[in-house]
C-alpha cells in the first residue's frame, strides 16, 4: 500500500473526498484505486476562524510499483509494516500454567498474548467482575458506602475503567497498535485506531473489559474475581507461587504482578519480602471543574458546539517560581469528578467521562509534582505514606463522610474559605463541602497551584474564572514506587514480573497494556506453551 499524507480539509468538507484527493495526488483513474484506509485523523485549529482536518490514509491501487517510479515526493511513501509479531516461543517447559495478578490494561493484555500464544494464565483480581464492580462503585458515589475491595481502584478492568478511556500515549511502539485494534473487536469503536485524540468512555469501556475477559478464557486462560494474592511463595530468592485470601496456596514459576498504583497492602508484602523497591517521583494536586461552553468557545472560537468537534479538551504546564511543574492532566471534557478512594478514612478523586462527553462540566486534574525530598524519609514507601497523609486531611475536610473539600477559584487565590458554591455546580458524589483547600495539601503545592491558575488563564481564556470550582485530592495521577526489574523483565526475585503503572512502567490505559505485552513476551521467549 502507499501512504499519502497532509490532505487537508476544513472540517466542512465531507469526508469522502479523500478519495478524490487520492486519485488526484496519485494521478490515477478512479478504477486503479482499490480501497483505503485513514492511518491517522488530527486536528488543526491554531486559526480560529478556519480550523481543518489533517489526514494520512493508506491506499491500495493497481500496478503500485509502476506508480511509484512516476509519483514521487516526501508525502507519498510505502506504507510501513506496522502489524504485532508474536515473539517465538522458548522451550523450557512449564511446570504450572503463568499467574497474573491484576485484571488492569497491564494485566489483562499480558493474559491476552500469553491465552493467544497457547499458555493458559490464571488471572488473579481481588476484586469483582466488572458488571458486579460498576454497582458497587455507583453505590459508593450514592451513599458513601465503601467496599474496599470493589472500587474505582479494585475490580476488573483496573482503575481506568472509571475515567474517560483517553487512549492517547507518548511512547512510541508497534504494540500500540495491537492493543487499539484488540480493543476494537472487543467492541470500542473503531476511530480509536486514527483519530488525533482516541477515547471510549467509561460506558463503552466496561464491555470492552468484560469482552476481553471472554476471550482470554475461550483461549484456555482462566478469571478468577474475589481472589486476592495476600502473600508470594519465595524460596532462595526464586518465585514458587502465590497465596490466594490468605490460605490457598497456588504454584507457579512465573507470576505477573499487574497490581496497578493503589494496592498499597500488596507493596507492603513486596517490601517484607525484599523485593527491590525504590521510591518514584508523581503529582498532588486538585480537579479544577470549568463549564464546558466555556472551553469549547476559547478552543473553537465559532466552531464551538460542531458536530464534527464534540467536546473540547485543553494539555497545559506552567514551570512555578517554586521551582516546581504544574501541569493539567487527565482532562475530561464533558465529563465530572468522581470519588475514587479505596481506603477507609481516605479520600482521592479522579475524572470520568462517558462516550458522548456531553456532561454540563470540563474537569481536569491540576497537579504539582512531588518528589523523595518531600517524602521526608528514605522508607521505600514514603511516598504512599505521603500520599495517605493528604487523603486522611482530605477527608476529614470533607466532613469525614467522603464528601470532598472543595473551593472556588477565586477564593482559592484569595486565600478565602469558601462558604457556597457559585456558577459552576461540582460534579462531585456523594457531595462536596466547600472549605479551604490549603487544609489539606502541602503548602509549596498550593503556591504553585495559585501562580500556575493566573499563568494558565493566558493559554485558555476564563481558566482562572473566580466561580470554577476545585475539588481535592487527587494523589494517585502515578505510582509512588518503581519495582526495579532487569532487561529479561524479572524482579530480583526470579520469576516475579513486575508490569504497568503500578510497577513503575506505564502512565496510562495503552502504555500500561504495553508494557504487559512486554512482560508477557519475556515469559514467552523463556518456556515452550503448555502442552
Amino acid at each position: 500500500m502507499l501512504r499519502i499524507s497532509e490532505i487537508k480539509y476544513p472540517i466542512e468538507t465531507p469526508e469522502n473526498q479523500i478519495r478524490n484527493e487520492i486519485i488526484k495526488r496519485l494521478k490515477i483513474k478512479d478504477a486503479d484505486l482499490i480501497e483505503y484506509t485513514i492511518y491517522k485523523k488530527s486536528l488543526d485549529a491554531r486559526k480560529k476562524d478556519q480550523i481543518y482536518f489533517v489526514y494520512i490514509v493508506d491506499a491500495k491501487v493497481h500496478n503500485e510499483a509502476e506508480l511509484l517510479k512516476r509519483v514521487k515526493g516526501p508525502q507519498i511513501t510505502i506504507t510501513p509494516d506496522l502489524e504485532y509479531k508474536p515473539v517465538a516461543a522458548g522451550e523450557r517447559d512449564l511446570e504450572e500454567r503463568p499467574i497474573v495478578v491484576g485484571t488492569g490494561p497491564a494485566g489483562l493484555f499480558a493474559a491476552l498474548v500469553l491465552a493467544e500464544g497457547g499458555y493458559k494464565p490464571l488471572l488473579l483480581e481481588r476484586g469483582k467482575s466488572v458488571e458486579e464492580r460498576t454497582k458497587d462503585v455507583e453505590e459508593f458515589w450514592n451513599t458513601g458506602i465503601l467496599k474496599e475491595e470493589s472500587n474505582v481502584q479494585f475490580g476488573e478492568g483496573g482503575a481506568g475503567t472509571f475515567s474517560d478511556g483517553k487512549l492517547t500515549t507518548q511512547i512510541k511502539d508497534l504494540r500500540c497498535r495491537k492493543v487499539l485494534k484488540e480493543m476494537i473487536v472487543a467492541g470500542a469503536p473503531e476511530e480509536i485506531i486514527y483519530h488525533y485524540k482516541p477515547h471510549v468512555g467509561t460506558d463503552l469501556l466496561r464491555g470492552v473489559v468484560k469482552n476481553i475477559r471472554e476471550r482470554i478464557i475461550a483461549l484456555g486462560g482462566e478469571m478468577r474475581f474475589n481472589s486476592k494474592a495476600t502473600d508470594l511463595i519465595i524460596k532462595d530468592d526464586v518465585i514458587k507461587g502465590v497465596i490466594v485470601n490468605g490460605g490457598e496456596e497456588i504454584s507457579s514459576e512465573a507470576v505477573i504482578l499487574a497490581i496497578g498504583h493503589s494496592a498499597r497492602d500488596t507493596f507492603h508484602t513486596l517490601y517484607n519480602h525484599s523485593v527491590e523497591i525504590h521510591q518514584k517521583p508523581f503529582s498532588i494536586g486538585v480537579r479544577i471543574e470549568h463549564p464546558q461552553g466555556a472551553i469549547d468557545r476559547n478552543q473553537y472560537g465559532k466552531y464551538a458546539g460542531h458536530e464534527k468537534l464534540g467536546a473540547a479538551d485543553y494539555k497545559l504546564s506552567h514551570h512555578c517560581s517554586n521551582g516546581r511543574g504544574a501541569y493539567t492532566f487527565c482532562m475530561c471534557p464533558g465529563g465530572e469528578v468522581v470519588a475514587a478512594t479505596s481506603e477507609v478514612g481516605r479520600l482521592v478523586t479522579n475524572g470520568m467521562s462517558y462516550h458522548a462527553r456531553d456532561a454540563e462540566n470540563a474537569n481536569s486534574a491540576l497537579l504539582v509534582g512531588v518528589g523523595p525530598e518531600d517524602f521526608e524519609s528514605e522508607h521505600p514507601l514514603a511516598g504512599v505514606f505521603y500520599q495517605q497523609k493528604w487523603e486522611e486531611a482530605a477527608f476529614k475536610l470533607g466532613g469525614s463522610n467522603y464528601h470532598a473539600p472543595c473551593q472556588l477559584v477565586g477564593d482559592f487565590l484569595k486565600d478565602k474559605t469558601s462558604k457556597e458554591v457559585a456558577g459552576v455546580k461540582p460534579s462531585y458524589k456523594p457531595g462536596v463541602t466547600m472549605t479551604d483547600l490549603r487544609q489539606c495539601l502541602p503548602p509549596y503545592v498550593t503556591e504553585a497551584m495559585k501562580e500556575a491558575i493566573i499563568a494558565l488563564n493566558n493559554k485558555i481564556r476564563g481558566f482562572s474564572n473566580p466561580e470554577a470550582v476545585l475539588t481535592g485530592v487527587e494523589t494517585r495521577s502515578s505510582s509512588p514506587i518503581r519495582i526495579l526489574r532487569n532487561d529479561e523483565m524479572e524482579s530480583n526475585i526470579k520469576g516475579l514480573y513486575p508490569a504497568g503503572e503500578g510497577a513503575g512502567y506505564a502512565g496510562g490505559i495503552v502504555s500500561a497494556a504495553v508494557d504487559g505485552i512486554k512482560v508477557a513476551e519475556a515469559i514467552i521467549r523463556k518456556y515452550a506453551p503448555l502442552k
